[in-house]
């Protein structure tokens, strides 16, 4: 409300005004541009389902095979110090747990991206 009362007072009566029709015009641009960004995607619901289910349930499966192989081979408890190898082998399935994790999300990545690039050409012909 000051800010209108001083424009006034220095004889811009109109500059808030045009500042506050600017900021809807751009607003409005904005809206504009998602919605015709929304308008243009080739991907359908399925295509986006697709492309979230996939990859997560290759990664939750990959997790937990690796959990089990990791429990059978590698993490398996030994006799001694159960204290400083339970903190190493901790770290070390950390790390290795992280780097499969990576590369199975990657590969399902791209492989529900190739499903659904495969699915587009197909809709095309």
């Amino acid at each position: 409300m000051t800010d209108v009362y001083a424009d006034y007072q220095d004889g811009y009566e109109g500059s808030s005004a045009d500042r506050i029709v600017a900021q809807f015009h751009a607003i409005d641009d904005k809206v504009n541009a998602m919605r015709d960004q929304r308008l243009n995607d080739p991907d359908s619901l399925g295509d986006k389902l697709i492309k979230f289910t996939l990859p997560t349930l290759a990664g939750l499966a990959a997790g937990k095979a690796f959990q089990l192989l990791w429990d059978r081979g590698p993490g398996r408890k030994t006799a001694g110090d159960a204290a400083q190898q339970g903190l190493v082998m901790s770290l070390a399935f950390a790390a290795a747990s992280a780097a499969f994790g990576a590369i199975v999300s990657q590969l399902s990545d791209r492989g529900s991206q190739a499903l659904v690039d495969r699915r587009h050409r197909k809709a095309r012909r």
